[in-house]
This record gives C-alpha cells, structure tokens and sequence, in this order.
C-alpha cells in the first residue's frame, strides 16, 4: 500500500470516527436538554429512569458503540504502518 493511499485510509477512518461522535453528542444533548427540559413532576419515566437521562445516557451510548462497531467492521481497514522496503531487523545489527 502506497503512502499516500495509507494517508487517505487513516483520514478517512478519523473523520468516521470524529463524525460518530459529533452525532453521539448531539443525540446526548438534544435527549438530555431537550426532553429532560421541564418540570422533574412532568417526567416521563422509562425502566425507573427519566425519559431525558434514559435516551441520552442509557440508550444511547450502546448505539454508538454498535455504530462505531459497525463502522470498523466495514469501512476501517488494516494497513501496514512502517515504511515499505525496510527490514525491522535492519538496526540490529548495528552497535
């Protein structure tokens, strides 16, 4: 694999990567700002939880972790990190 082409790889995987949790965060902020907005006496409640605290934090993180699962599953790639056409070897046997 080419440098450049290992170059695109790793960009490529850091920006799904950063996109996910771009998106984990918006989730977490709309479901914990914008439906835990009210009165506590007004809650809805789910399994015992605050709806809010339910989807953002208890629903949500398994999400993004089956997301992030799905996304190196099927998109990273494993590629080689050391240049090509050396040996690791080779400083060995200098002292």
């Amino acid at each position: 694999m080419e440098r450049d082409e290992r170059k695109r790889q790793s960009d490529r995987e850091a920006l799904l990567a950063l996109a996910v949790y771009v998106l984990y965060f918006a989730w977490w902020y709309v479901f914990g700002y914008g439906v835990g907005n009210g009165a506590p006496e007004d809650y809805d409640y789910v399994f015992g939880f605050p709806a809010w605290f339910f989807y953002s934090c208890v629903a949500g993180y398994p999400l993004v972790t089956i997301l992030l699962w799905v996304f190196v599953r099927f998109f990273f790639r494993d590629i080689p990190l050391d240049d090509e056409g050396t040996d690791d070897r080779e400083g060995e046997n200098r002292q």
